[in-house]
């Protein structure tokens, strides 16, 4: 494992869709992965309307939009191909391949599983910035 001396995990995020700060299932979800990894994952959240800060949008979808320029999205293959197809002179490759799993839709989260979570906010923006820790 390349990085089996980690001791913690920070993940940056945006703050709204499906890993907003006020996800309940994301926080679920986040919950989960500390466990399984046996690992602290801190969390940061850019706030609202500073998506523009996210490296990923600058070092990839930037990219992505260049490359699909112009030519019709007609199928997903079309859309993966074109991603997957995404390289620059710096050495930047993408790879991508099509989810087909099925997601179950409208799942709700319970006042017992989030009083369950191991979430601590952080001293600066406790509402965007979290530690999730693994349960005991």
């Amino acid at each position: 494992m390349e990085y089996s001396d980690a001791q913690s995990l920070m993940i940056t995020a945006d703050c709204g869709g499906s890993n907003g700060y006020k996800n309940k299932l994301w926080k679920v979800g986040l919950q989960k992965l500390a466990n399984e990894i046996n690992l602290s994952i801190y969390v940061c959240h850019f706030p609202p309307g500073t998506s523009k800060w996210n490296k990923i949008e600058h070092r990839l979808f930037s990219y992505i939009s260049k490359n699909w320029r112009g030519k019709p999205l007609l199928t997903k293959e079309v859309v993966v191909n074109l991603i997957a197809n995404t390289k620059t002179t710096k050495g930047l490759t993408v790879t991508a391949v099509l989810d087909e799993n099925d997601y179950n839709t409208g799942k709700k989260v319970t006042d017992k599983q989030l009083k369950s979570l191991n979430i601590v906010g952080n001293k600066f923006h406790p509402e965007w910035n979290c530690c999730v820790s693994k349960n005991q």
